[in-house]
């Protein structure tokens, strides 16, 4: 199932489009569809597709020279290898003298672990013939701190020649819910908080069964692809995987805080560890959203930034034993249902700011907004902040089961005394996301007043 990726495709058509020789990068975590984007897109397109592996020098580029002696000779026509890569890249660039030719090699990092000049060689060859044919190549791979040390870096061999670049992110709500557009709303919010936005754990919804049905089945039964994924990509990513499990899973448990890490790890040089997982983009520095210098703030605050990463540091990873043993029944029931709603909270949170940017985007706001993010201090939060220019919207997301009330604004109102100082004399509204609606006397004051905005989830699920 192939969903959105408009903005994506839409780049590579118009580098397609422009006549010249384009070396495209194209990177990202795994399993976020980078190979199915490229795929839809070299549909009818003259193409070489080649995806790498972990095999040595000599048979990379034997199985290249076959993917590329297939396309340029037709099936069966030809056998040699290229006795060097100058030769196959030389090749490449005949062969897209006369007419464009696309040429994707996936998994770049595989063919450089296995011969590190070959970004050197590749940015000769660029240089002496590539540059001057009809080629588009496409580098793309999930190594993200090799791709941008091999590529995108500034000591990079083959830096300055990219045409274009992109970081493939996961999916936003509104697209991940058409993987299971027969569940509930709150379902729907619900399966995003466990899920997240990987095509790749999307797929394996069956959207006819229930959300609690799924679980148990794809994540909490041995054999099941994601019951192992997390261990397996990060032992793929990772050298000592140790260390970054016990990272993640206090990251999971809820300790944000550098120091919090550190006390429930008892490691020391946490701060490096986290770094090496930011630039996986598995964990994600956050600051309150009025901060003007985001990297020298002392309000930091770390979060695993994939869903299912959460979710499965926070549920499976440590109660490996019992679901072993075909506890994957008991561990949902006493431990995934009950917390199900709390865990969902932050998810919420993320499907509000994703709508407040698009509601921002579209027209929809009396503003535009710059920036949307969460507010925090040592004693009080703010769920979300949508600045503006002139302009500041101070919102409130409850994931409750009972309606909101005029407690909630009241309470809103008295966190905006707080902030105030730090919102430099903007206009201030407010806005209040529920899950369950809003109580009548909470509903007449909105209608009262100018300043206030309530949105129910219907109108956030769209």
């Amino acid at each position: 199932m192939f969903v959105n990726r408009h903005a994506e495709l839409e780049l590579l058509e118009k580098r397609y489009a422009s006549g010249k020789a384009e070396l495209f990068v194209l990177y990202g975590r795994r399993r976020v569809g980078k190979t199915e984007l490229l795929a839809h897109f070299c549909e009818g397109k003259p193409s070489i597709f080649f995806v790498s592996d972990l095999g040595s020098e000599i048979s990379l580029r034997a199985s290249l020279s076959a993917a590329v002696n297939t396309a340029l000779f037709g099936q069966n026509q030809i056998n040699a290898v290229y006795s060097n890569w100058e030769d196959l890249f030389h090749a490449l660039a005949r062969a897209a003298q006369g007419e464009r030719l696309v040429v994707v090699l996936d998994e770049f990092p595989y063919l450089v672990t296995a011969h590190p000049p070959l970004a050197t060689i590749l940015q000769r060859v660029w240089d002496q013939t590539l540059k001057n044919s009809q080629i588009m190549l496409i580098l793309c791979g999930s190594y993200i701190g090799m791709m941008e040390a091999t590529v995108l870096g500034y000591q990079a061999p083959l830096y300055g020649r990219r045409t274009a670049q992109y970081l493939l992110e996961p999916l936003q709500f509104r697209d991940a819910r058409l993987f299971y557009p027969s569940f509930s709303q709150e379902d729907q919010v619900r399966a995003y908080a466990v899920y997240g936005g990987t095509p790749a754990y999307l797929q394996t919804i069956q959207p006819k069964q229930t959300l609690k049905q799924n679980i148990l089945d794809g994540i909490f039964t041995r054999g099941s692809f994601l019951y192992d994924e997390v261990r397996f990509i990060l032992q793929q990513e990772l050298r000592e995987p140790r260390n970054y499990f016990a990272i993640l899973q206090a990251i999971a448990a809820g300790k944000t805080r550098l120091n919090e890490i550190k006390q429930a790890t008892g490691i020391e040089g946490a701060t490096a560890y986290l770094d090496t997982l930011q630039q996986l983009h598995l964990v994600e520095r956050h600051v309150p959203v009025t901060e003007s210098q985001p990297q020298k703030s002392r309000r930091g605050m770390y979060r695993l930034k994939d869903h299912y990463l959460r979710f499965w540091f926070r549920y499976v990873h440590p109660n490996r034993s019992q679901l072993e043993r075909g506890g994957g029944q008991i561990l949902l029931e006493n431990q995934v249902l009950p917390e199900i709603d709390h865990f969902s909270s932050l998810a919420f949170e993320e499907v509000c700011q994703q709508f407040f940017w698009q509601a921002g985007l579209s027209g929809q706001l009396s503003f535009f907004p710059s920036h949307v993010g969460n507010w925090w201090n040592a004693n009080e939060e703010i769920d979300l902040i949508v600045l503006g220019e002139r302009d500041a919207m101070l919102v409130e997301c409850k994931w409750s089961s009972k309606p909101a009330g005029v407690d909630v604004l009241a309470d809103l109102e008295r966190k905006a005394q707080i902030v105030l100082s730090e919102l430099a004399q903007r206009q201030i509204r407010y806005a209040l996301c529920s899950r369950s609606g809003f109580t009548p006397q909470l509903l007449e004051e909105a209608k009262r007043r100018h300043d206030v905005d309530l949105y129910d989830l219907a109108e956030i699920v769209g």
